[in-house]
């Protein structure tokens, strides 16, 4: 048993550790995103010139903000719940609503968005789908991948979340996810 939940605390932690890097890239996205706006906007109403493409830019790096993102928000307790009565929970019962959450409703809502975009994608990627604009970015197949990416990343970060939050509620482990380490503080 000890080894098993070692083999699991270290998944969880490598699982972790991705997140954490995809966190960071997605900050610097982020800043690149908003330099990008900033170059669009002094083109268009300081110098009256344009560019689709700088334009379509902006736009990938907002889905990729937002769909890469996701993962690194759950990780860090960021997404919107009903805490009502959650608030009031133990760590240990707030740790087993967090599993049971996991389990029945991100894990099969990542599995439904993989399982409805995969053709969509797949058929994106078939004709090497381009931007219907002229001087657009030949890359919308890459930006649709998103669409694959994001619940891969946030099933891998549920994964991760249920082991912590499992190990934790059996006693198994001392490793809390954030929501719950406020009442240590």
């Amino acid at each position: 048993m000890p080894r098993l939940v070692h083999f699991l605390e270290s998944l969880a932690r490598g699982i972790d550790c991705f997140t954490e890097w995809t966190g960071k890239l997605v900050a610097w996205l982020t800043l690149a995103m908003m330099a990008l706006t900033c170059l669009v906007v002094v083109m268009r109403y300081f110098l009256q010139s344009g560019s689709i493409a700088l334009q379509e830019s902006v736009t990938y790096l907002h889905a990729l903000v937002f769909l890469l993102g996701a993962a690194s928000t759950l990780k860090r307790g960021g997404h919107v719940r009903v805490d009502i009565f959650y608030q009031h929970y133990s760590p240990r019962i707030k740790a087993l609503v967090d599993a049971l959450g996991g389990l029945l409703f991100l894990i099969p809502v990542c599995l439904l968005i993989l399982l409805f975009c995969w053709e969509y994608v797949e058929n994106s990627w078939a004709i090497r789908e381009v931007s219907r604009e002229a001087k657009g970015l030949p890359w919308v197949y890459l930006l649709k991948t998103l669409l694959i990416v994001m619940p891969v990343t946030l099933l891998l970060q549920g994964i991760a979340e249920l082991i912590k939050n499992l190990l934790f509620f059996f006693g198994l482990t001392q490793i809390q996810t954030i929501e719950h380490q406020e009442h240590l503080l």
